[in-house]
């Protein structure tokens, strides 16, 4: 989308103005910078992930405190899903790939995922 400004220059600035006032109006396109797509980072439900991991990654990850943490494990737990936050795609991939190799490590089955908000 381009956004057009006028500028009002001095008839010093501008020799071929046609109104007789001495001000001339020269025009300037400028681009607008489009803001970067967000996405949901959630977390999915197993039977087999301890919940002390869960809230681990939470705070590890995600920057969580404790109280969050919990808050967002029990949600998923009850919920079979949880958002853990939303963030830029750059971001919202890191994590996804930090949560899963962490999961890896640990031998748990974790899932996390990104979405289009």
């Amino acid at each position: 989308m381009n956004e057009t400004h006028k500028i009002y220059l001095s008839s010093n600035d501008q020799n071929d103005d046609d109104s007789g006032d001495g001000i001339g109006v020269a025009t300037k396109t400028r681009s607008k910078v489009k803001r970067p797509g967000l996405y949901r980072v959630l977390l999915l439900n197993d039977d087999y992930t301890p919940m002390e991991f869960v809230i681990a990654v939470l705070q590890q990850v995600f920057n969580k405190n404790q109280d969050e943490a919990v808050s967002i494990t029990m949600h998923v737990h009850n919920h079979g899903v949880g958002e853990c936050g939303i963030f830029p795609y750059e971001v919202a991939e890191t994590k996804v790939t930090q949560v899963m190799d962490a999961a890896k490590r640990n031998q748990h089955p974790l899932q996390c995922v990104m979405e289009k908000q």
